[in-house]
């Protein structure tokens, strides 16, 4: 297994998401592989934690990566959690329907997994979590 493929498959997962016009519709801009200091004001999509496994055999070596997408609004939004699953769902169609392009190994698939949705905190704010898997195969082993 090797982990550097972990950056590549952010930076692919961070360009669906950006280049998703249904997404950009209901977020504009607000897609996050980093959080900034202070809290964006809105429905705002971030790249969140990840889990890696080996998944190689005698063939080649493959991972496994299992990891999340938060779609999240702060206590001023008013609008429940429409908006912010509906945001989600645009995440869902940009990652399932995107071709990501790494530049070593192959996507062998991408699955979404689970969601959960809750309020964030205290506040009138809402969170959705999304869950997706990522298969990578990086070739065949050479003797």
């Amino acid at each position: 297994m090797r982990f550097h493929v972990s950056a590549e498959l952010q930076a692919a997962v961070y360009r669906a998401l950006r280049d998703s016009d249904a997404l950009a519709a209901l977020v504009g801009d607000a897609i996050y592989d980093a959080l900034p200091v202070s809290p964006p004001a809105g429905t705002h999509v971030a790249i969140g934690p990840e889990d890696v496994a080996d998944a190689g055999d005698m063939t080649g070596g493959g991972a496994r990566h299992d990891f999340t997408v938060s779609v999240l609004s702060g206590a001023e939004d008013t609008g429940g959690f429409a908006p912010v699953k509906a945001a989600a769902a645009a995440a869902v169609a940009a990652l399932e329907d995107g071709a990501l392009a790494l530049g070593e190994g192959h996507l062998v698939g991408l699955w979404f997994l689970r969601a959960r949705a809750r309020r964030a905190g205290v506040g009138a704010g809402r969170r959705v979590d999304l869950v997706f898997r990522a298969r990578i195969d990086l070739g065949l082993k050479v003797a």
